[in-house]
């Protein structure tokens, strides 16, 4: 899920303000980028830090990606309006952990949210949250429920650090240790033809077959739709959609950010759709609207998304 924050600009990096109380400038909004710890990143692409106060009320979008989502408030809980699975109700998250999913959720606050973002490739799912990430497909649950005391003591100590940069300190220590233990056990992973296939998914920007990815597993494209889906969340045509979407986003974000030419239908030919039609078409089911209109509700954002320096 990548969150998106609405309706005001937003300060990457630089030390964090005080969290609490009335801002003493007037509003403020940060994003702040981390990168993780060497050896936590073949599995956790970024940390992202955020914090609005006294910004007004607005409303975000979850957006479907090819991490899992993490996110550990700072203060004031994380309001999930309406989630990916309509069938699941709103809720309010101190800690919350979701599965890869294909339709957009709805966040709100009043104008007063700060916390962390970790994306996480579902390959680290079993060894940072305890279970496959088949398990929270298209949902969100508190982050307790699936990593118990882990995620406790990462909100109680990011809440108490004095920066941004000590914040994600944290993160590196707990998760490190998370992970060390996790393989010192011996463990499952992923098998290796479910690790291989969606590595392919991601390299090649969701433009391989299902039938491409059989063949080269060795697997039957039903016994691999079957594994995958129950290791990853998604099958792995869901799971390319998901990636060519999130490839087009992020390429959209910096053609606007550059300037005004879009060339929606140059974009649509690099980043593996049929046309421009059929572009405008997963905007729709996966962001909640075309690619114009992502464009005017979520433009004030993409700066400071853009410096965050993206993964590739």
């Amino acid at each position: 899920m990548r969150i998106w924050r609405e309706n005001v600009p937003v300060v990457a990096g630089g030390p964090a303000r005080p969290l609490a109380g009335k801002p003493a400038h007037g509003p403020v909004s940060e994003a702040v980028a981390g990168r993780p710890a060497a050896l936590l990143r073949p599995l956790i692409a970024r940390y992202s830090g955020y914090r609005q106060a006294g910004v007004g009320p607005a409303r975000h979008r979850g957006l479907p990606s090819p991490f899992l989502t993490l996110i550990f408030t700072i203060h004031e809980p994380l309001v999930v309006a309406a989630h990916p699975d309509p069938r699941q109700p709103g809720a309010e998250y101190l800690t919350l952990a979701g599965g890869l999913h294909t339709a957009p959720a709805l966040i709100t606050h009043d104008g007063w949210q700060s916390g962390i973002q970790v994306g996480l490739s579902p390959a680290g799912a079993r060894a940072i949250l305890g279970v496959p990430a088949g398990e929270l497909a298209s949902i969100d649950v508190e982050g307790s429920d699936v990593c118990g005391a882990l995620a406790t003591e990462i909100h109680h100590r990011v809440r108490e650090a004095a920066s941004w940069q000590d914040r994600f300190a944290v993160l590196d220590e707990v998760l490190s240790a998370r992970l060390l233990a996790y393989r010192r056990a011996g463990r499952p992973d992923l098998s290796a033809e479910t690790a291989f296939a969606w590595g392919r998914i991601v390299t090649t920007g969701g433009r391989i077959s299902v039938a491409a990815l059989a063949e080269e597993t060795g697997w039957s494209g039903r016994h691999l739709r079957s594994v995958f889906a129950g290791e990853i969340g998604l099958t792995p045509k869901a799971a390319a959609r998901v990636v060519r979407f999130d490839r087009a986003r992020r390429l959209l974000q910096r053609r606007a950010a550059a300037g005004p030419r879009l060339d929606l239908a140059g974009l649509a030919a690099d980043c593996g759709f049929y046309d421009q039609a059929h572009l405008d078409s997963e905007f729709r089911a996966l962001a909640g609207c075309p690619p114009t209109a992502w464009l005017a509700q979520e433009f004030r954002n993409l700066q400071a998304e853009a410096a965050e320096s993206e993964p590739g």
